[in-house]
């Protein structure tokens, strides 16, 4: 009996630093592992730039302007002067109308853009569409937009002043009310500061020049670094 004892008393202590051992190297190579991971460089994986499609007509797509002229490619490089991430999807197209508009949405949101300006009516109003014609395609287009999530900042059209009274109240309260009604903002007018200034505006009268869309970039800026934060 004592034998048993003895011997079991001896195997254990075996057993005990044998795992002892076993426990210290782990605990080494633990410690290699972590020193090295360390000291390792890791991937790092940089947050995803906004992507921001404007949505419009002449105006934004910078009609009788080189391209560096655009109010994109201004609006692009002014919002990465104030260190935001946005990747501008330029999807405007010149005499597009809001019916036009409408018909291409589709192929337009096949880039799945995070945020949209929309810029159209212009043509609507020197063509003298229905004010309610115009205002049902908007609304449809905010209706889309809406439905998948994307947000929306809406910029204002006025009628030309030629077109009469009663044209020009109907037309241009078409953008605040849809703007209350789809809750989206609203930049009252595209051309503020612009329009009708010569100094401003090429020769026809009715586009930006490139003095005029820096004008443009810098009143509209602020809503737009707030739609892509």
């Amino acid at each position: 009996m004592m034998y048993w004892t003895v011997h079991f008393h001896l195997v254990h202590k075996r057993l005990s630093r044998h795992r002892a051992r076993r426990f210290c190297h782990l605990g080494v190579i633990l410690a290699i592992f972590l020193s090295a991971m360390s000291g390792a460089v890791l991937p790092s994986y940089a947050a995803e730039p906004v992507k921001l499609m404007v949505f419009g007509d002449s105006l934004a797509a910078g009609y009788g302007l080189q391209q560096p002229d655009s109010f994109t490619e201004k609006l692009s490089q002014a919002l990465k002067q104030k260190g935001l991430s946005v990747r501008i999807i330029s999807s405007s197209v010149s005499g597009d109308t809001t019916a036009g508009g409408k018909a291409r949405l589709a192929w337009a949101l096949a880039d799945k853009p995070d945020a949209v300006l929309l810029e159209l009516g212009a043509n609507d109003g020197l063509r003298g569409i229905e004010p309610a014609s115009s205002r049902q395609n908007l609304a449809e287009i905010l209706r889309r937009l809406k439905a998948k999530g994307t947000r929306v900042l809406i910029a204002g059209m006025m009628a030309p002043p030629n077109l009469g009274k009663e044209y020009g109240r109907e037309f241009n309260q078409i953008y605040p009310e849809l703007a209350r009604q789809f809750d989206v903002p609203l930049y009252p007018f595209f051309l503020a500061g612009v329009v009708a200034n010569p100094r401003l505006n090429q020769q026809d009268g009715i586009h930006p020049n490139a003095q005029g869309v820096d004008e443009i970039v810098k009143r509209i800026l602020p809503m737009v670094m707030k739609l892509v934060r």
